[in-house]
């Protein structure tokens, strides 16, 4: 049985059917055209993010941060780098909380920069803290599984 998961595409947002076996093939988007991953994190306004959130068939990796904060300024080149290794087995995300004030509050995000990971639209982990790399990919790969 060959198992199709919603992929949400990070240009236009449109709602595209994958094979879970061809989701490393290169997929696009089929409303846009544009690639449904690029091996970067996606920035994702509140209702960008809500959106996601309710449709994505793979799991969201969101890095939660600010433009003020020297950790997450420190933490961005890390999770881009994360993304090269994680996507398409899951979307890493990130959001402004300056930006999405209303949300951070709403999931009690307390420090930054935090990293979430969501699977099946709720929150399944959550780590506060800076990590290099390595250690984010460990930590979503731990995770993934729950």
């Amino acid at each position: 049985m060959n198992t199709s998961l919603q992929v949400l595409c990070p240009q236009c947002d449109a709602i595209n059917r994958v094979p879970a076996a061809r989701l490393a093939d290169g997929p696009r988007c089929g409303e846009c055209r544009a690639a449904l991953f690029e091996a970067k994190p996606v920035a994702l306004s509140e209702a960008r993010f809500r959106r996601h959130l309710r449709h994505s068939g793979i799991p969201l990796l969101v890095n939660f941060w600010a433009s003020w904060c020297g950790p997450c300024r420190a933490m961005a080149p890390a999770f881009e780098a994360a993304a090269r290794t994680l996507e398409p087995r899951m979307r890493l995300v990130k959001v402004s909380t300056e930006e999405a004030p209303g949300l951070a509050a709403e999931l009690a995000i307390s420090s930054i920069p935090t990293l979430a990971l969501f699977a099946g639209g709720r929150e399944v982990a959550r780590q506060a803290g800076a990590l290099p790399t390595r250690g984010i990919i460990a930590w979503a790969g731990a995770n993934a599984a729950h």
